[in-house]
């Protein structure tokens, strides 16, 4: 089938954040089971560092009522997987950041992205191929306007009439809600500014055009896709969600195993394997070096996350008094705000051989700090998914997490499963049911054949692209039945 990705960001040309490289190791895999995908992206500044092709066939102009602008649309092919096509316009997407600056999101960002929308959806009801398979996947707020479009002017596209329609939301946190006024530029009907459609508090929902634009919605792990039919993590939008609930669908992100792999690991000074595992304990006392800890057999507790509340860094901020009475060693790494960068680099410095901190988003870094740790703590309020303990397994450390979305689907309760266990689960969003589950852990450290048996069990998990692709490809399936039907009616 055609499979016509449309997202805000994809690597290699972009990234913000995890959708970034979902955008492309999704299309690869996907490219892989023999579907030809196109990867929708804006051109941010630093794609003309990318071999480019200036496609001039595909220019046209965008009315966005407000003001007319060109799109141009460049080319780049993907060695033996998909292509992107960057839809560009440098007024709009010229700039230092994706969605924003050091200063907050930028204050254009709903005529930036209904100018892509439109852009995109334009393309497609000219070049979609009404005798093939064909299925549009939008990714999170960014682009839910092309499933609205494929919806409402239908009539106006009979070529897309059998094109199946499928909108992912990431986060919820996140749902490019804008001014009522914005509403003009999308060129819909204002029938459609209601309650039952993109209306939202009296503000224009973006996200909320591809719920209800979209034949099938789907989201990252199980317990997130339940957890967003309630008031605490629908953010609003649950009342909606519970009533396409029927249409609701979630699939687990992957990881490429090529990249994270601890027998071959480029950035690791030593590799490892299932039945040899000596090499972690040279990635451990490089990673004590590295950030200037004590050598000692104490377990080394690392936290790899942006440094927000959502987080648990106010978690972490409350409880580290009591932290720093367990037998570990402390690593952080990450970006983010001001207060948690403060109070991280203050313990560090009262607590030197014992805490250590890089403010940076370093990925070499990372792949060091999860092969050299023991203990990987991720405390979030709330996680859709989350890649770092899917990586943390891979490299035999044992994961300590909130059980909330994807870290309760991908990490099971040594406590609950202790011959099938592979981390450590507490549900209570408090200090102490952190301290407690990691002093657990820190406990069982000190059993070497029960700490063994844990690290072996999560390093044979598998969550390759591979099947995470084969999930959405069965979705596909069946948005395309659901169009095949509504031809036939």
């Amino acid at each position: 089938m055609r499979i016509y990705f449309i997202t805000p960001e994809a690597v290699p040309c972009s990234r913000a954040g995890g959708l970034g490289d979902i955008s492309y190791h999704l299309p690869r895999a996907l490219s892989e089971l023999g579907h030809d995908v196109t990867v929708f992206v804006p051109k941010y500044r630093g794609a003309e560092d990318f071999p480019l092709t200036r496609l001039d066939s595909l220019s046209r102009t965008v009315d966005l009522s407000i003001s007319r602008r060109t799109a141009e649309f460049y080319e780049l092919r993907i060695e033996g997987a998909h292509r992107i096509l960057l839809v560009g316009c440098d007024d709009l997407f010229d700039r230092p950041g994706i969605y924003g600056n050091e200063f907050g999101d930028y204050d254009d960002n709903a005529e930036r992205f209904i100018f892509f929308s439109k852009a995109a959806f334009s393309v497609l009801a000219e070049t979609v191929d009404p005798a093939a398979p064909s299925v549009i996947h939008a990714h999170d707020w960014a682009s839910g306007l092309v499933c609205m479009y494929a919806k409402a002017f239908l009539r106006e596209r009979p070529n897309l009439a059998g094109t199946g329609t499928v909108f992912t939301y990431h986060n919820l946190s996140s749902q490019g809600t804008f001014p009522y006024y914005d509403f003009t530029m999308t060129g819909l009907d204002w029938s459609h500014f209601t309650f039952q459609g993109l209306e939202f508090h009296g503000q224009l929902n973006l996200t909320k055009a591809g719920i209800i634009g979209a034949m099938l919605i789907s989201t990252v792990s199980h317990k997130y896709s339940r957890e967003t039919l309630s008031p605490e993590l629908g953010q609003g939008l649950e009342g909606l969600l519970k009533e396409r609930r029927r249409d609701l669908r979630s699939v687990l992100h992957g990881v490429d195993y090529s990249l994270w792999d601890p027998e071959s690991d480029r950035y690791t000074p030593g590799h490892f394997t299932l039945d040899d595992t000596a090499g972690k304990a040279v990635c451990r006392r490089h990673l004590a070096t590295l950030f200037g800890l004590e050598d000692s057999g104490l377990p080394i507790v690392a936290m790899v996350s942006r440094l927000l509340p959502r987080k648990g860094l106010d978690l972490i901020t409350r409880a580290m008094p009591e932290l720093l009475k367990l037998p570990l060693k402390l690593v952080f790494m990450g970006t983010g705000e001001d207060q948690y960068i403060s109070f991280l680099r203050d313990t560090a410095s009262r607590n030197p051989g014992r805490v250590g901190l890089k403010l940076a988003h370093d990925p070499p870094l990372n792949h060091q700090i999860l092969a050299g740790a023991d203990i990987f703590l991720c405390p979030s309020r709330f996680e859709p998914c989350g890649l770092e303990q899917l990586y943390a397994l891979k490299y035999g450390t044992v994961p300590v997490v909130r059980a909330t979305g994807g870290l309760d689907d991908t990490v099971s309760d040594v406590l609950t499963y202790p011959n099938a266990g592979t981390g450590y689960k507490f549900t209570d969003y408090t200090p102490e049911a952190m301290v407690e589950t990691l002093a657990t852990a820190i406990r069982d450290f000190g059993d070497r054949p029960r700490w063994a048996a844990t690290m072996r069990r999560g390093m044979l998990e598998d969550f390759s692209w591979d099947r995470s692709a084969s999930a959405y490809q069965e979705i596909y399936r069946q948005a395309l039945a659901i169009a095949g039907e509504r031809l036939d009616g």
